[in-house]
């Protein structure tokens, strides 16, 4: 099973690098797709980019349970988080980026402009590691894990961030352990933090922001049809398409994303809540 798994993460990863230096280079070499929206497109590609080039290869480390360092086996964990956390990030500049091309169509190039497309991007970036290397600053499973020797702990009972805080001056200490995922995560951060706030809120707005795109649109396209009769004005009738169009596609990208994440949340609240469950080994 190990094999089978570590096969298909290392396809998906070569995908995901070839696929998205693709759009990079498209965006890089083309002064006309060089806008906000796709600004943001490149946010996104380069986070799956460094997902194929490291995210992946280190949950593969941690999925065969190597023995290393603590702090070093928590941090191949908080990679991943990290990079997740942008592409949530990512999608959810590129849901509000189309709301206001459809709502404020006129303003929308004044406000949206290149250079604020990017220090948005550098801003997300910034908060993505703050979040994704939260654990690091205390709310792990170091104190459990270290104390008992054994990378079997069961993060379920043993709150991290309490324990951590408790063992005061033995916070910087480290040891050596089996690296597993589990073994240094608290998954009441995975849960209660990561997955609710982090991952569930931003989803639910993107839902939101697509759900409002697609009524302002439609609401917006029966006024231009009304004047398109007596004047004859069909571009702002085929600019609202268009507008409607990439809403559509990017909408899309959102739902894969979230059928893509969701599984791996929703076995962490399993994990959480029904601490008796038994999980099968890989």
């Amino acid at each position: 099973m190990n094999t089978f798994y570590i096969v298909i993460e290392v396809v998906i990863a070569v995908l995901s690098i070839s696929g998205n230096i693709l759009v990079c280079w498209a965006v890089a070499i083309n002064t006309t797709l060089k806008n906000a929206t796709n600004y943001f497109l490149v946010s996104l590609a380069v986070a799956d980019i460094l997902v194929g080039c490291l995210a992946i290869p280190f949950a593969i480390t941690i999925s065969i349970g190597i023995h290393l360092d603590f702090y070093g086996c928590l941090f191949l964990a908080c990679f991943v988080l990290v990079l997740t956390q942008s592409s949530i990030f990512s999608l959810l500049a590129i849901a509000i980026d189309r709301y206001l091309a459809v709502k404020i169509p006129l303003r929308y190039k004044e406000l949206m402009t290149g250079k604020t497309a990017r220090e948005i991007i550098a801003i997300l970036w910034i908060l993505s590691f703050v979040i994704g290397l939260i654990p690091f600053f205390g709310w792990n499973l170091k104190y459990s894990s270290c104390k008992n020797g054994s990378s079997g702990v069961d993060n379920t009972t043993n709150p991290g961030l309490k324990e951590g805080l408790r063992g005061g001056g033995d916070l910087l200490r480290s040891c050596k352990l089996k690296c597993f995922f589990e073994s240094v995560v608290d998954m009441h951060y995975m849960v209660y933090f990561n997955f609710f706030v982090c991952v569930l809120l931003p989803l639910l707005l993107m839902l939101g922001i697509y759900m409002k795109i697609f009524t302002v649109a439609r609401k917006q396209l029966r006024q231009i049809e009304l004047k398109c009769v007596g004047n004859g004005d069909s571009h702002n009738h085929g600019l609202l398409q268009k507008e409607i169009r990439a809403a559509k596609s990017l909408s899309i990208i959102v739902g894969l994303f979230a059928i893509c994440w969701l599984p791996v949340h929703i076995l962490n609240c399993l994990t959480l809540f029904y601490r008796e469950m038994h999980k099968p080994e890989v």
